[in-house]
């Protein structure tokens, strides 16, 4: 499948493939691409475990790894694809950084920012659940199972 065909599921299967680079690294499984004018401008993965830094989460890394590349902080024309909904946390670095667009694939009916009540994210900020969540699931799933 090439970009063209569908931008939203190929860059969703990069967050996974950074995803993945996590299992393999026995991290929880999740992965995060930003996207700025149809370039990846920043990647993550999980790596709270390597880094001994529990704020080491994939978003954060791949918004830092953005802004570093726009040499900016704000990230209004980027949208963020990750593989699992946002925490709380990251939703409130998504919010900071006045996000444009953000993209998930699986719900996180324990800990996602779904589950506040009040906002978090930016008010442009659109945002779109549900992309590739099955395949997404499916990673977490595995992983924890292997886990118990």
């Amino acid at each position: 499948m090439g970009i063209l065909d569908n931008p939203d599921e190929y860059y969703m299967r990069e967050a996974l493939r950074e995803a993945r680079a996590a299992a393999a690294a026995d991290e929880v499984p999740i992965g995060a691409v930003v996207v700025c004018g149809d370039r990846i401008i920043g990647r993550g993965h999980n790596q709270t475990e390597l880094l001994h830094d529990v704020t080491a989460h994939a978003e954060m890394l791949a918004l830092t790894a953005a802004e570093e590349a726009l040499g900016a902080k704000y990230l209004g024309d980027c949208t963020l694809y990750v593989t699992v909904e946002p925490c709380p946390m990251c939703a409130g670095a998504i919010g900071w950084t006045q996000l444009g667009r953000l993209v998930y694939g699986a719900a996180d009916p324990k800990r996602g920012f779904t589950l506040l009540t009040g906002p978090v994210l930016h008010p442009k900020t659109a945002v779109e659940g549900g992309l590739l969540a099955d395949e997404c699931e499916q990673l977490m799933k595995e992983f924890f199972k292997n886990k118990r």
